[in-house]
C-alpha cells in the first residue's frame, strides 16, 4: 500500500459527462491505498484461505429478477465480444454476452483460465466479492472522493492522472482502447484485454493503473447530479470526506421493477475509447448494480488512518 496524505482538491469535471459536474471542493483525511488493483494471485490466496464463492459462481434467484428468461438461472457473467464491424453504440448487447461459466477463474468463459494471468487484475467481481476480500484483508473499499483524490496523484484540476493530454508525444500511459470501439483496436498500448498491474508508469502518489485496465468499485451509492450541477455551478463550500448518496437514490430509473442498488465505479477500463467512453480519467464515474460482474470490473482497497 501507499500512504496518501489528506488534503483538499477539486473533484469532478465540467468538460466531459454531465454526471461529473459540478466542480466541488472536497477534503479527505489521510489514508493508505493498494498500489495496484487486486490481482488474480491475491484473490486466489483469499479464496483458498476462506473458501469464498463469488456472485458469478452462484445461480441467480429468479424471484429477484422479474421477467428473467427461462434457462438464465445459471451461474455466469458478462464477457466482452469484439465486433467485426461498426455497430450501434447505444446497444451494449452488441459487444457484451452473458456467458454461463464465466467467473474470476474463467475470465473469457468456461474454457478459459487464469494461468499466465496471475498478475493481471482479478475481474468478474461483484460488489459483495470486493467487500468480502477487503474485510478479510482488514481493509475497506475507497469512497469515490478518496479514489479520485488518489487517482489525481497531486495534479489537482488535471483531466488525466498525468496532465491534460491523453497521450503526450504519443506515449501510451494507460491501458485503454485505441481506435474505433468495439471492432478496431490498434493496441498501441500493447494490450487487447487486461494488462499486468504496474505495466504503465505510476502517478504522483506511486499508484498504478488508476486510469484504464479495469473499472474499480467504490463504497459509495450512486447519485445523479443536482439541479445546480446541471447548470454547471461550482460548489461554494468544502465538503469533508463525502460518502455518496442514499441507497434509494441509487436505483436505476429505467428499471423500476428491479430495486437493486448501484455503486460508483471509477477509472475506466481497457474498453474505454475516444469514440465511445472517455472515462479513463480521475473525474469519470459510472453506476453499476451491486450484483453485476463483468470482464472489466475489479477493485483495490484502502485503510484509513482514523479507523
Amino acid at each position: 500500500m501507499r500512504f496518501v496524505p489528506g488534503g483538499v482538491f477539486t473533484m469532478g469535471s465540467k468538460h466531459f459527462y454531465p454526471e461529473e459536474a459540478p466542480l466541488r471542493t472536497v477534503r479527505v483525511d489521510p489514508f493508505w491505498i493498494d498500489t495496484t488493483a487486486v490481482t488474480n494471485r491475491e484473490f486466489e490466496r483469499f479464496v483458498n484461505a476462506t473458501g469464498y464463492v463469488t456472485v458469478a459462481e452462484i445461480a441467480p434467484d429468479p424471484k429477484h429478477y422479474p421477467g428473467m428468461l427461462p434457462g438464465m438461472d445459471r451461474p455466469g457473467s458478462l464477457v466482452f465480444q469484439k465486433a467485426d464491424r461498426p455497430v450501434d453504440l447505444d446497444n451494449p448487447g452488441n459487444w457484451w454476452r452473458f456467458e454461463f461459466g464465466a467467473d474470476w477463474r474463467h475470465p473469457a468463459g468456461p474454457q478459459s483460465a487464469i494461468e499466465g494471468l496471475e498478475d493481471h487484475p482479478v475481474v468478474h467481481i461483484a460488489y459483495a466479492d470486493a467487500k468480502a476480500y477487503a474485510d478479510w484483508a482488514g481493509k475497506a473499499l475507497p469512497t469515490e472522493a478518496e479514489w479520485e483524490y488518489a487517482a489525481r496523484g497531486g495534479r489537482d484540476g488535471a483531466e488525466y492522472a498525468w496532465g491534460d493530454e491523453l497521450a503526450p508525444d504519443g506515449m501510451m500511459l494507460a491501458n485503454y482502447w485505441q481506435g474505433l470501439f468495439p471492432f478496431a483496436n490498434q493496441c498501441l498500448d500493447g494490450w487487447e484485454g487486461t494488462s499486468p498491474v504496474g505495466s504503465f508508469p505510476a502517478n504522483g502518489f506511486g499508484l498504478y493503473d488508476m486510469i484504464g485496465n479495469v473499472w474499480e468499485w467504490t463504497q459509495d451509492w450512486w447519485s445523479e447530479p443536482s439541479a445546480a450541477a446541471a447548470k454547471g455551478r461550482k460548489s461554494c463550500c468544502t465538503m469533508d470526506n463525502p460518502r455518496g448518496g442514499p441507497l434509494r437514490r441509487s436505483y436505476d430509473p429505467d428499471q423500476p421493477d428491479i430495486r437493486i442498488g448501484r455503486k460508483v465505479l471509477k477509472g475506466g477500463s481497457y474498453l474505454c475509447a475516444a469514440n465511445y467512453c472517455q472515462r479513463y480519467r480521475p473525474a469519470a464515474r459510472h453506476p453499476e448494480t451491486v450484483d453485476s460482474s463483468t470482464g472489466h470490473i475489479g477493485f483495490r482497497c484502502v485503510k484509513r488512518v482514523s479507523e
